[in-house]
């Protein structure tokens, strides 16, 4: 029960900070007048970049060094990930095998770039 309740703390931290991102991300391109696919391309570094140093965060917090860091920070990309498309799927309402196919393939996208 216990890691089930840590794993929901974790999940609605991550989500969060990806609408914390998503919006300042969304501000920054807004106030570079970048429109269009330079704004998706924009976007997609910056909330990148925001998930990186959280995560890095997280492990200078912890006092994680060397093999331990990477570690988690692996996990931590993974999982934010991970969290981000769920969120992206439900806001389309998608729902079985489209949910499933959905996140499989986000999932690829958002790790192929970390």
């Amino acid at each position: 029960m216990k890691k089930i309740t840590i794993a929901a703390f974790l999940c609605i931290f991550a989500s969060s900070i990806s609408f914390a991102a998503d919006t300042s991300c969304e501000d920054k391109a807004a106030e570079k007048k970048i429109f269009g696919a330079a704004k998706n391309s924009f976007i997609k570094k910056c909330l990148n970049d925001a998930a990186i140093a959280t995560c890095d965060t997280q492990a200078t917090d912890k006092k994680l060094a060397g093999a331990a860091k990477n570690s988690f920070t692996k996990k931590c990309l993974k999982d934010t990930a991970i969290s981000a498309c769920g969120s992206q799927a439900s806001d389309k309402k998608l729902a079985g095998a489209a949910k499933n196919s959905f996140m499989k393939k986000c999932e690829k996208d958002a790790l192929a770039d970390k």
